[in-house]
């Protein structure tokens, strides 16, 4: 979701989430938790060197937003602004002293880590919708508080829930039916209709948040007893108008580069045209001759040349391969080849399963550690989702059986803690 002035609330944000959590737990284990209170400073210099070290990672360098900053620069940003928000790292210190009280030093047992990384998390989650609400009223003149930027995000991802069900409207017939407020019988053309977030009706926001509590056994976020978002609850106009604006804005900010580019287009259809019309008027084998009478110095013939032919993989053959297989699973063309540029060779874990194929390696991390872990590389997710892709994916990527990608699986995990044995 892009708004004017923000920086912190697209697909780039969780990277930046977990990158700050990696650099704050070593940064907050040097600091003295008597003066945690006063402490901000000190823990700000700790976690921006470790920030700095880890400058160089995949996560860092990948992109954070659509602006052209890094997640390492959107990192940064926001560790500074702390010094300037002090009641924010207050906060936090409240909340690390009331857990003190009740566990003792929690951060030191085990599972202690995850309580504290939970709390560093909320404490970034709250500033930088702070950020972007402060950003917003600069860049729009409109007032703006850090809840109406957490509901702009929420219209965002019930848009983005939408849009999956009415494109597998087939599977989720039920929902998508309530949703319109009709039983259905064939393709609705709502389907056809709504073409962006700025197309979503409200009325479609509301019925879909009430179907929440039915279809998935959670409440919607506008039927919770929460009065977080009570203001849009039977507000259809102000609902249809937040959609809109993040629509507007959107389409606005993509269409920056549309006049050179179309430049660009236009320039290399006409030189394609050019070299077609040239190479249509030269009559055969003139070229050749041409080419001949234009040398100066006579051809220099490489030994090599008269050896035998180098065999050559047909590389290009196999990518394009992978990259249709990625496609029909909804994963990124390139993403086999990224994934495995993104592999520590080094680790304990490669060596033993060095002679498992990557979507096997994933499917043990999968089993092990679950879809979602701060140590992932981001180009081992699924960008649709933020976690690894499921087995069903991993599945196709091998081109196997889902019971023969189990079995390889629990194979690997077997050499694993056979490893691990002493």
């Amino acid at each position: 979701m892009r708004l004017p002035g923000t920086r912190y609330q697209e697909h780039g944000w969780e990277q930046v989430r977990k990158l700050l959590g990696q650099c704050s737990l070593p940064a907050f284990a040097r600091l003295d938790p008597a003066r945690l209170w006063e402490g901000v400073d000190e823990f700000v210099d700790l976690a921006c060197g470790y920030l700095r070290v880890a400058g160089r990672s995949p996560r860092a360098e990948a992109p954070g937003n659509s602006y052209g900053e890094s997640v390492l620069e959107l990192a940064l940003a926001l560790l500074f602004e702390l010094q300037a928000r002090r009641g924010d790292w207050a906060a936090f210190a409240t909340a690390v002293a009331s857990e003190q009280q009740k566990s003792g030093a929690f951060w030191a047992r085990p599972g202690g880590e995850a309580i504290l990384r939970k709390k560093v998390n909320d404490m970034f989650a709250v500033l930088r919708d702070k950020v972007d609400a402060d950003n917003y009223q600069v860049a729009c003149g409109r007032a703006c508080s850090p809840n109406k930027i957490y509901a702009y995000r929420m219209l965002d991802t019930a848009y983005g829930d939408i849009a999956r069900m009415f494109d597998g409207w087939r599977q989720n017939a039920d929902q998508v039916g309530a949703i319109l407020a009709r039983e259905l019988t064939a393709a609705p053309i709502e389907v056809r209709q709504m073409k962006s977030i700025a197309t979503c009706r409200p009325e479609w926001v509301i019925r879909w948040s009430e179907s929440q509590q039915r279809f998935t056994g959670t409440a919607g976020p506008l039927h919770t007893r929460s009065k977080r978002f009570a203001s849009l609850k039977n507000n259809p106009d102000k609902i249809g108008a937040m959609l809109r604006e993040i629509g507007d804005y959107e389409e606005l900010s993509a269409n920056r580069d549309c006049d050179w580019q179309q430049d660009g287009f236009e320039a290399a259809g006409w030189l394609d045209d050019l070299a077609r019309v040239l190479g249509e008027s030269e009559p055969e084998g003139a070229q050749e001759a041409s080419v001949e009478a234009d040398r100066i110095l006579p051809v220099i013939v490489d030994d090599l040349e008269n050896g035998e032919p180098e065999v050559c993989h047909d590389d290009d053959a196999d990518d394009e391969r992978l990259a249709s297989i990625a496609t029909s699973v909804s994963l990124s063309p390139r993403f086999m080849q990224l994934a495995r540029a993104a592999q520590d060779q080094g680790s304990w874990s490669a060596r033993i399963m060095a002679g498992d194929s990557l979507p096997v390696r994933l499917a043990v991390y999968l089993k092990m550690l679950g879809s979602q872990d701060d140590s992932y590389p981001a180009e081992w997710l699924d960008p649709a989702t933020g976690e690894l892709p499921t087995m069903q994916q991993l599945a196709a990527l091998d081109q196997l059986s889902l019971p023969t990608l189990r079995k390889r699986r629990d194979a690997a995990i077997a050499a694993l803690l056979a490893a691990a044995r002493p």
